[in-house]
């Protein structure tokens, strides 16, 4: 009786088998056919497009102008994570003519306190919160940041060129935004790759994602460009172009991203392609020096693992991997069937099927590894026990089955390889290896995750009305210390006690920096305030003679480079080509790098006391030889601290006319930045503060009240007839 239930079995098993095997057969010429594409694609381009052109490299890059571009960051329950991801972005993206819009929630306060915190050290990162409360969606959240940036730029009178996508835990490549800057003249979204990071220790759940990017990102999605010319957004790393958002917007009233898809970023390709625009997946080797993401590891592919593009950490828990890919699976096929129709176009239509395919080939490949378990466990049971019976008989002589048997072994080595080549190259041969085993663990996810899918979707009746159920994250550094204010410095250096700062900026006018402040006041010296600030960031400080710079050095730093980043040069030693500025600032490395690039020169900051850059300019670019103060307080050593309080007042007193418009509120400091690279990017016969007002950047009565308020700092810093 047993042997017959058996057999039963086996036979359904067989036809069960049989069916697997057909479908098997279909996915697999699917698959062939996007690799064979893929091959011979990569073929001709080597030997004719890159036998007459040289790949592009980091110096078209740095060619182009850069135009205003904003970053924005969702956020919601991100507390530790928003916060390094803004402060890393900040320090280490190689462009500066940028903003980070971060978005939170009025009920998430911690998450508020991270951004507030950037925000503090970082001008040009801006908090958002959005008008409702969290958690509501990504695409909504993405609509208040939005909202902000055209309030921001209609505020300011700045226009942005390019808007990118990124969430909390990415890392953004250094040179991301010169490849957007670079593109975006002409097209509408550019996508670079997305390789997660490998999870610490053995970890299949976070490193399956891995395997499946590098595949994706590195054959799948340049397949589906070149073919169909359709790009879909992977949430990170996308760059829409000012046309792009303005056509969204106009076409969702007012509402660029839909607010009902768990996946607007999928969503959001298929609508620029309708509308014709222009979209790139883009795969850009740099150098060595600029490929700061990259993994170090035996045999990986020399450009592709210096590639620009995002690392972030995915889930290493099963369950939250199976939420997550389900909420994908939810937005790409069960709502993608009702806002994505099919085609007239064949190509296009191949590849929304292969989109929504998952649904099938997640349950094919689970169903598929249980039933080779069962066959094997029967073939070992054939070959362990003698004269047992031969079960697997039954699928002998039987030659569909022998055909799909061979033709799926075949497609499924290949897929084994594909796997392992695109792994290999971004990740090295070691985790190319352990790709292969991990795609059984790939498959166990992917087949829970279509199971709670379909569970969420017949819960609610209505895929589009399925939650955002967001997933945990986590990055990969720990944020530093946030900057201390000035005063609080002070304090901890014993120079001012914390009554005192409490009753300076109660006391202090209006406008005026709480430096020349107590400069003026007598409570510090000029000198004190900025060895302080040299000392926090281990710089060191030099207290300037004006008289003593050499006017041959304005030959190594051009006077636009002088006036745009507002230093002047010190020493330059003719041996080791380097060469040294002041700065009454820390620079940021990009700053620092960029120098370096133009010049051709090692550089060193020095930091200098405050207002002496502003007359080291003059004297030293517009040849007043009447900046220097020593020319109004001879015989220094006669006059003693008196003498020193006049000088400090005198420089103090020194500022641009930016940092006066910035510090009486009259404009944004994101507002002078711009102005500035733009001012300074090409000659202009105007002065500075018309400029400002031709473009817009600032009234005629904020530069007016600036100004006055300039000339009466100066005139108490002037020597009086006493001195």
């Amino acid at each position: 009786m047993i042997l017959d239930i058996f057999v039963v079995y086996l036979y359904v098993l067989k036809y069960i088998s049989i069916g697997l095997l057909v479908l098997m057969f279909v996915f697999g010429m699917d698959d062939l056919f996007i690799d064979i594409y893929y091959w011979i694609r990569t073929f001709i381009r080597r030997v004719t497009i890159y036998r007459k052109q040289p790949r592009a490299d980091s110096k078209r890059l740095y060619a182009a102008k850069q135009r205003p571009i904003a970053i924005m960051v969702p956020a919601w329950n991100e507390v530790g994570v928003v916060g390094p991801m803004a402060k890393t972005a900040a320090e280490n993206i190689d462009y500066e003519n940028y903003e980070i819009f971060v978005g939170t929630y009025p009920n998430d306060t911690a998450t508020q306190e991270d951004v507030d915190a950037v925000c503090a050290e970082y001008d040009h990162v801006h908090k958002v919160v959005c008008a409702l409360p969290g958690p509501t969606s990504k695409s909504d959240c993405l609509n208040n940041i939005l909202a902000s940036i055209i309030e921001f730029e209609r505020a300011n009178n700045i226009q942005f060129s390019g808007y990118v996508l990124h969430d909390a835990e990415d890392m953004i490549s250094p040179m991301e935004l010169r490849l957007f800057n670079y593109l975006l003249a002409n097209n509408d979204l550019i996508q670079v790759p997305v390789y997660p990071y490998l999870h610490s220790g053995i970890s299949p759940t976070a490193s399956h994602y891995a395997d499946e990017f590098a595949e994706m990102h590195g054959k799948d999605i340049p397949v589906r460009e070149a073919l169909a010319g359709q790009v879909p957004s992977a949430g990170v790393g996308t760059g829409f172009s000012r046309r792009a958002i303005l056509k969204l917007m106009a076409e969702g009233d007012g509402l660029a991203f839909d607010t009902q898809s768990l996946t607007e970023d999928y969503d959001i390709g298929f609508r620029l392609r309708k509308w014709g625009m222009k979209e790139i997946f883009v795969r850009y080797s740099v150098e060595d020096e600029q490929a700061t993401l990259r993994e170090k590891r035996m045999l990986t592919g020399d450009k592709t693992s210096r590639l620009i593009c995002v690392r972030e950490h995915f889930p290493a828990k099963f369950s939250d991997a199976v939420k997550q890919k389900s909420r994908w699976i939810v937005g790409i096929v069960f709502q993608g069937f009702t806002t994505h129709r099919w085609t007239k176009s064949g190509v296009m239509n191949f590849f929304l099927w292969r989109d929504r395919r998952g649904l099938f080939a997640n349950i094919l490949s689970f169903m598929t590894m249980v039933v080779f378990i069962q066959l094997v466990l029967i073939l070992i049971y054939q070959l362990v026990i003698p004269d047992s019976y031969q079960f697997l008989s039954i699928f002998h002589g039987d030659g569909l089955v022998a055909f799909l048997l061979v033709a799926n072994l075949i497609l499924v080595l290949n897929r084994i390889l594909q796997r392992f080549i695109f792994v290999t190259q971004y990740y090295g041969v070691v985790q190319g290896v352990l790709a292969i085993p991990r795609i059984f663990w790939s498959n166990l996810v992917n087949f829970f995750a279509v199971i709670r899918a379909i569970k969420l979707v017949v819960q609610v009746g209505d895929a589009r009305k399925v939650a955002w159920d967001k997933t945990t994250h986590e990055f990969p550094l720990v944020m530093g210390p946030r900057k201390p204010l000035l005063g609080q410095l002070l304090v901890e250096n014993g120079l001012i006690s914390q009554a005192l700062l409490e009753d300076c900026l109660l006391k202090r006018p209006f406008g005026t920096r709480l430096g020349v402040y107590l400069v003026q006041q007598g409570h510090v010296t000029l000198q004190q305030l900025c060895q302080t600030i040299a000392a926090h960031y281990k710089m060191p400080f030099d207290y300037v003679d004006l008289r003593e710079l050499d006017p041959a050095l304005v030959q190594r730093l051009p006077q636009a480079l002088a006036y745009k980043y507002y230093i002047i040069p010190l020493a330059f030693d003719e041996a080791s080509k380097r060469l040294t500025i002041g700065s009454e600032t820390p620079l940021s490395a990009v700053v620092k790098g960029s120098l370096r690039r133009t010049l051709g020169l090692k550089i060193d900051v020095i930091l200098v006391q405050d207002g002496a850059v502003s007359l080291g300019l003059r004297y030293l670019y517009l040849g007043d030889k009447q900046a220097p103060p020593e020319n109004y307080f001879p015989k220094s050593a006669q006059f003693g601290s008196a003498w020193v309080k006049r000088r400090d007042l005198y420089y103090a007193s020194r500022e641009s006319l930016g940092q006066t418009l910035v510090s009486r509120g009259l404009v944004q400091p994101a507002v002078i930045k711009q102005a500035t690279l733009s001012y300074f990017s090409e000659p202009h016969a105007e002065r500075f503060g018309h400029y400002l007002i031709q473009q817009g950047f600032a009234t005629e009565s904020a530069i007016d009240e600036a100004l006055r308020f300039q000339g009466a700092l100066l005139k108490d810093g002037m020597p009086h007839e006493t001195d």
